[in-house]
């Protein structure tokens, strides 16, 4: 049980750590306007708090807001009126946009390179590999879900006018990422904590990418964060979950085995994409 000293020391940790990624990896500059990806878990709820904190100090100067994407045939659910109070104690603005998919019409991006039986212009071997494992997760629900989410995320942003949506990946999603990548595709990197898009007048931020899942879920219970209504049916049934539990195991034979890896991947400049 955690004592009052203890939940301070955790809070003020949260917010070292959160000060030093941004300044790090220069995520926030006077002037951003940032839309916050509230799905209303534990870790967006913490990012949102973070950021609408750390808007009134005005150093950086810049404007927060959130926004909470209701996937209209997947039963995982916030409770709305929840979200909405936690953003109006924030003193921010929480939009909410519906939307849906269907599995045998919604394909979901087209590959950025098209298959050519011209040599000289033809995918190599890996290429075509990576091309069409994209193409056969298309049709599972949740890489549609997630695209369809973000896809909502980037119509709103650049409709209202933001220059960077934030979103909350902790330090756990990076390196589960990179294992993933590294196993499954035959290549060592992860979601950034900077991404400038190249089709797109936006960047995407991570500011939770220096903080363990641990503490966030610490930190949520002292808090008395409210969990969703409904789970996603399929979050138990993918190669992250598989993952999650490897990458456990590889802690208890090696306590710094976060620290390694995280520095490979600084190390590597995986954690900005410009």
């Amino acid at each position: 049980m955690q004592t009052d000293m203890d939940s301070r020391r955790l809070e003020k940790r949260l917010k070292e750590r959160f000060i030093k990624a941004v300044a790090t990896y220069r995520l926030i500059e006077d002037g951003d306007k940032i839309l916050v990806g509230l799905s209303g878990g534990k870790d967006s709820l913490l990012l949102t708090k973070l950021l609408a904190s750390r808007a009134k100090i005005q150093h950086p100067r810049y404007e927060v807001e959130a926004v909470h994407v209701r996937m209209e045939n997947i039963h995982y659910e916030s409770d709305y009126s929840y979200l909405q109070q936690f953003c109006d104690d924030l003193g921010i603005r929480l939009h909410i946009v519906t939307t849906r998919f269907d599995t045998a019409t919604d394909s979901g991006p087209k590959p950025t390179a098209p298959l050519s039986s011209d040599p000289n212009t033809a995918l190599s071997p890996q290429s075509v590999a990576l091309v069409s494992a994209a193409l056969r997760r298309q049709k599972q629900p949740c890489f549609l879900c997630s695209w369809n989410r973000r896809k909502q995320l980037f119509n709103l942003a650049q409709a209202l006018g933001f220059n960077k949506i934030a979103l909350g990946h902790h330090q756990d999603d990076l390196i589960h990422t990179a294992l993933m990548n590294l196993m499954f595709q035959g290549r060592f990197d992860t979601m950034p904590a900077r991404l400038r898009m190249r089709k797109m007048p936006l960047s995407i931020i991570r500011p939770l990418c220096m903080i363990p899942e641990a503490d966030i879920r610490a930190y949520a219970e002292t808090q008395g964060y409210q969990k969703q209504i409904k789970l996603c049916p399929y979050e138990t049934d993918s190669h992250r979950t598989d993952i999650k539990r490897l990458y456990d195991d590889i802690e208890r034979i090696n306590h710094e085995a976060r620290y390694s890896i995280w520095n490979a991947l600084n190390s590597s400049n995986k954690l900005i994409e410009e």
